[in-house]
């Protein structure tokens, strides 16, 4: 049985914390050229050419892509086959102060939400989670650098169970009307549905995991995130909240099992800097 350290999810942290900050996912950047390409309102134009530039100077020059370097979340998932030591992430905290220090990148972290708004000087600590998947051999890392402004915009509704389809529509779009302005759209934006009220958010920032030429491996799901995304963008809200055809490059979605009298539904933004990662260990 292969067994996985601290160091193997610690050092995997160290090497992609740089990267995720000064370089945008493949995926999405080839998303915001083809918003750029189709885009047919001349302002919301200009912001993604803005944007697209903004990314390739990060990269050529190793800078942040937002000073808004985020808090990190990263989220192991591992088979039945794999072990784990007791201490998995006793070592990540050291990973992230060492990678934000090093790469000079800002640090957002306070030490209490609200007794001591201290910032910590090292962007620890880092939140995280494990999920136990039902995948042979399987060991991979999800990890995220999150801006505050992306999550000030998410939500978390309890719906009943009579709300349905609509009303998991109803709360996406209510959700991107009042707040996606505010997130730095384009968005890609991660929809949980069900589980329990403390679980649905983590789902909805999961689905944000799954790249943007990477359907839905049920069609079911494909076909509603089309849905949501086509009606996401008729709300001309557009790249920068200054109108177009682009609110959103993408919107994921992930279900599971819930109690029969509930329907728990969250939204969880991600901005035109929508750095993340998986990285297989």
């Amino acid at each position: 049985m292969q067994v996985l350290s601290s160091n193997t999810i610690s050092d995997a942290l160290l090497v992609s914390i740089p990267r995720l900050a000064n370089v945008l996912p493949p995926d999405i950047l080839e998303a915001l050229i083809a918003a750029r390409d189709r885009e047919t309102h001349e302002r919301a134009k200009i912001v993604l050419d803005q944007l697209v530039l903004n990314a390739q100077i990060a990269s050529e020059d190793h800078v942040p892509i937002c000073q808004d370097t985020g808090t990190v979340w990263c989220c192991l998932e591992v088979g039945p086959d794999i072990g784990l030591n007791a201490n998995v992430f006793s070592k990540v905290d050291q990973s992230v102060a060492a990678g934000f220090i090093n790469s000079k990148l800002r640090k957002s972290v306070v030490r209490d939400a609200l007794f001591d708004r201290t910032n910590t000087g090292d962007n620890t600590p880092a939140f995280c989670e494990l999920r136990l998947v039902d995948e042979p051999g399987v060991a991979r890392l999800h990890i995220m650098l999150k801006g505050g402004g992306s999550d000030n915009a998410s939500r978390v509704v309890m719906l009943t169970p009579n709300a349905g389809k609509q009303g998991v529509i109803d709360t996406v779009l209510a959700c991107v009307e009042e707040k996606a302005a505010n997130a730095c759209p384009p968005l890609v934006i991660g929809v949980g549905v069900g589980t329990t009220f403390d679980k649905v958010a983590g789902l909805a920032k999961l689905a944000l995991m799954r790249p943007l030429n990477i359907p839905a491996p049920d069609p079911e799901v494909a076909a509603f995130e089309q849905e949501l995304l086509e009606a996401v963008n008729a709300t001309g809200i557009g790249a920068g909240g200054l109108g177009g055809d682009t609110t959103a490059l993408g919107v994921r979605v992930k279900t599971a099992p819930c109690h029969i009298a509930a329907l728990p539904v969250a939204v969880n933004m991600g901005c035109s800097a929508m750095r993340r990662l998986t990285v297989e260990l």
